[in-house]
């Protein structure tokens, strides 16, 4: 690695860290201005506040906005290059474009592996501090489902509960139905289930079961008895807002996995949610080189004109993604076009920005 990489890694990193770290700041005093009435009403504890709740905010938010940091650190302090018309000294000197690419590259390879490490393993296990406050403290982050809920749990089996308290892990009138095509091969009716938390089993109380194959019809009747029904767990019996937030990549997928084989669509806003913690610090590359290549010319607008380029183009990339996300969501779009379609339309504005800049 040359001096000028060093030099260059340096400005990178240390403009994308000093300016994401005094919104940062901004950020945080802002949301205590808008949460202090719930902390005071609630009686949050100072510590948890601190601790708790922002301290394991900083990962979520960085994340949140990297692609934004990023984009505008390589412009504003490339566009500061331009003008001291340090680029034209490096390219005089023998350098070509092409190598003046590699300490980009390798700074934007540094965010996007941060990137990967936040959204994938840091943030869901700080979320899952941050969300206990939040639902302590803020808001409730679940909710009970309304009156007879009726899910499918397994291909042709399905499951039904009158009512089901999430506080209480205990539902009522439950029935649990198995079919073998058109035909019911068996059912379970139970007064009341409830969710066994030290052994991971229901037990179920004044049940009756009936089975049915070529022989016949048995009924078996009882008062109480544990079962495991090994693919319905008391998460499916009741609402989590925005439980995403508290899985990592292999979590992730282990439900997604999960609600697939029970025939589920449930699981395509998480799919969605997997391929954006994959396409995001892609992203933070494709936009580099966006932002390299806009402002590694000297202009007469300067770092200004630079600027205003680069967030508009960092907006409609936000934007376009929250669309496609939509139609993945509500369409027929699938979730891995839906979170690449963005960076496949900005990597080809990429490559015509840097074959376009060394002219």
């Amino acid at each position: 690695m040359k001096i000028i990489d060093k030099y260059i890694i340096s400005k990178f990193l240390g403009t994308f860290f000093y300016a994401i770290s005094l919104l940062i700041l901004i950020v945080i005093v802002f949301d205590i201005s808008e949460n202090l009435d719930s902390f005071i009403k609630n009686e949050a504890p100072l510590k948890a506040i601190l601790i708790d709740y922002y301290l394991n905010f900083i990962p979520y938010f960085i994340n949140l906005f990297i692609y934004l940091f990023t984009f505008i650190s390589v412009i504003f302090f490339t566009s500061k290059l331009a003008s001291d018309t340090e680029i034209i000294a490096i390219l005089s000197s023998g350098v070509s474009f092409r190598r003046l690419l590699l300490p980009y590259f390798i700074s934007s390879l540094i965010l996007a592996l941060l990137s990967f490490y936040l959204g994938n393993f840091l943030i869901p296990k700080t979320n899952q501090t941050r969300r206990i406050f939040k639902h302590a403290y803020m808001e409730k982050l679940t909710k009970d489902n309304e009156r007879n809920l009726h899910i499918q749990i397994e291909p042709e089996t399905f499951a039904y509960v009158e009512t089901y308290s999430s506080t209480l892990q205990l539902g009522y009138k439950f029935s649990l139905e198995k079919y073998n095509g058109q035909d019911m091969v068996y059912k379970l009716l139970a007064d009341r289930i409830n969710w066994d938390t030290a052994n991971n089993l229901w037990t179920i109380k004044n049940y009756v079961i009936r089975t049915i194959d070529s022989t016949g019809q048995r009924i078996i009747k009882g008062s109480v008895m544990d079962t495991a029904i090994s693919t319905l767990r008391p998460t499916d019996l009741y609402k989590i807002k925005e439980r995403f937030e508290e899985m990592n990549y292999y979590d992730l997928n282990d439900f997604i996995n999960r609600e697939k084989a029970k025939g589920s669509i449930a699981y395509k806003r998480y799919e969605i949610e997997k391929h954006k913690r994959l396409a995001g610090p892609a992203a933070i590359i494709i936009l580099t080189f966006i932002g390299m290549a806009l402002s590694s010319r000297k202009v007469r607008g300067g770092i200004g004109m630079h600027l205003g380029i680069g967030i508009a183009l960092t907006f409609s990339y936000i934007f376009l993604m929250q669309v496609s996300t939509v139609f993945s969501a509500f369409g027929n779009l699938s979730p891995a076009i839906a979170a690449w379609i963005p960076n496949m339309i900005y990597f080809i504005i990429g490559i015509y920005l840097l074959i376009k800049a060394p002219k």
